[in-house]
């Protein structure tokens, strides 16, 4: 079965959906295959995105980008820097 990419905003719509059929007292497994998903898939969704509105999930899905750009400048910037030491040293 192909692993199929879901939107920050389509998982938060499929929460929502899922949270009105939990309210009218269908059960987790029940509710799992209106968004197409395991219930591994819809736990692990609800504890990233659960509860959040949809522009929340955006900005928080810009913020997760953000920072793995930031790591990945640190992490250039400290082997820049290991090089630059190992230069230094020479051999005298």
């Amino acid at each position: 079965m192909p692993q199929k990419r879901h939107a920050v905003d389509q998982i938060v719509a499929k929460l929502r959906k899922a949270d009105i059929e939990l309210g009218k007292g269908k059960k987790v497994p029940e509710i799992c295959k209106l968004p197409e998903a395991t219930e591994q898939t819809y736990y692990r969704w609800w504890q990233k995105y659960g509860g959040i509105k949809p522009e929340m999930a955006k900005q928080l899905k810009a913020l997760e980008k953000e920072n793995a750009r930031l790591k990945k400048m640190v992490a250039e910037q400290a082997l820049e820097r290991e090089i630059l030491k190992e230069a230094a040293k020479g051999n005298w």
